[in-house]
């Protein structure tokens, strides 16, 4: 797999570019897009979903950016079986019905439209009661975190964020250590690098590379 050395806020803008060039109703279909950026905490998807998101504003488009953390599921579901289970983390830390109800479903294909920003707030363990967002046509959502691959959600752009085991061992914070097993399974039981469009490897943060822009 060949890699280009790129800079975020070039890829930000080839990743809008290539988004900003794609019909806004393909094939009589829904008029907005879905954009995933995956990755562990530690590889820094919010900031790419950030400068992609402001690439995109500057084209005159719509964007939401929502992560996946505020639809954690509650804390008596998390942790069942302990705060520090691996394969909870894996599987039922996040909602992903909710996901699928609240963000991914409403730009289905006569869809609404209205996309609920946040569900759960994992500090004060209750819902956020955050309003609906009503996303105007050609309006783009990007929603980043862990996990994302997998689940057969129809992405019109999907990014994933690798970090080598090492990498990821020394980015993560100590207090989540526990969790870079789950990540070693996600990688081997989904193959997140070749499911999603783009793939990204940024050991260093500062020297990114990528695969580019689908053709």
């Amino acid at each position: 797999m060949q890699l280009e050395a790129i800079t975020w806020e070039g890829m930000a803008e080839r990743l809008a570019g290539h988004l900003d060039g794609a019909p806004q109703d393909p094939g009589g279909g829904a008029p907005w897009l879905r954009v995933a950026v995956d990755g562990a905490p530690a590889a820094g998807t919010d900031v790419l979903a950030d400068r992609l998101a402001d690439a995109l504003r500057r084209r005159g488009r719509s964007v939401l950016v929502v992560p996946t953390g505020g639809f954690l599921r509650p804390a008596s579901l998390r942790f069942e079986y302990g705060r520090r289970d691996v394969d909870a983390y894996l599987g039922g830390w996040y909602d992903t019905a909710a996901l699928w109800r609240e963000v991914i479903g409403p730009l289905d294909p006569g869809g609404t439209g209205r996309v609920l920003p946040d569900l759960w707030d994992p500090v004060t363990d209750r819902a956020t009661r955050s309003p609906y967002v009503a996303l105007p046509a050609g309006g783009v959502v990007i929603l980043h975190g862990p996990f994302l691959m997998g689940h057969w959600f129809p992405f019109d752009l999907s990014v994933h964020v690798r970090l080598s085991a090492g990498a990821l061992a020394r980015r993560t914070a100590e207090d989540e250590r526990w969790t870079v097993p789950a990540f070693a399974r996600y990688d081997a039981e989904t193959d997140p690098g070749s499911a999603a469009d783009v793939l990204v490897r940024a050991d260093d943060p500062r020297h990114p590379a990528w695969t580019g822009v689908p053709h």
